[in-house]
């Protein structure tokens, strides 16, 4: 076995390099691996780059990161500590994905559970109204509006249209009235039942 104090030369970079720069390899007469460590690593990764490549997954290109940051593998943006949730159980104490990122699958994730639709369907009815709130017709459209009783989405709306329309309880006749009322033409109930007034013609 070669001695800590001698040198060895690397049959991938060619260098004459310190015993210590070489792996242990009991199957050689120097027990030392043929190849550096740095050789090794980088032919490592090469195979590894190569498999993947073949299996049609993403290969990401290696980021230095410095220190007090770290790589999103979402985004592939890196951001410092202060862009990360913390999670206890992570080996660096922060979580997998930025903040930013993890918001925006939260925001994903609602519009799938509350209304069954996916962010680029939301997106193609915000087009179709030109990004425009169908209501007023001057904010831009940013809430998506549903029929509370049948859960069909209805459109997408500016902030006060859609509190509006949920404040008058989303009732049609309440809406007329509101519109009756703003045009100068209050409504005068009639009553012609317990608890039953009739629009006036």
């Amino acid at each position: 076995m070669a001695g800590e104090s001698e040198a060895k030369r690397c049959s991938g970079c060619k260098r004459q390099l310190p015993v210590a720069a070489f792996a242990r390899d009991a199957n050689r007469r120097d027990g030392l691996q043929v190849r550096c460590r740095e050789c090794v690593a980088e032919y490592s990764a090469a195979h590894y780059r190569r498999r993947r490549e073949a299996m049609g997954k993403l290969v990401r290109e290696k980021v230095d990161v410095p220190a007090g940051h770290k790589l999103c593998r979402v985004c592939g943006e890196v951001k410092p500590w202060s862009e990360w949730h913390r999670n206890a159980t992570a080996s660096d104490g922060l979580s997998t994905r930025c903040k930013a990122c993890r918001a925006a699958e939260g925001r994903a994730g609602h519009l799938k559970r509350q209304y069954g639709m996916t962010e680029a369907q939301r997106d193609e009815m915000v087009a179709a109204q030109k990004g425009l709130c169908v209501i007023c017709l001057k904010a831009p459209a940013v809430h998506v509006d549903h029929c509370h009783e049948t859960g069909k989405v209805r459109g997408v709306l500016c902030f006060n249209c859609n509190s509006a329309i949920g404040k008058l309880g989303d009732d049609p006749d309440a809406v007329r009235r509101a519109a009756a009322y703003l045009e100068g033409t209050p409504w005068k109930p009639t009553l012609v039942a317990p608890g039953v007034y009739r629009l006036p013609s």
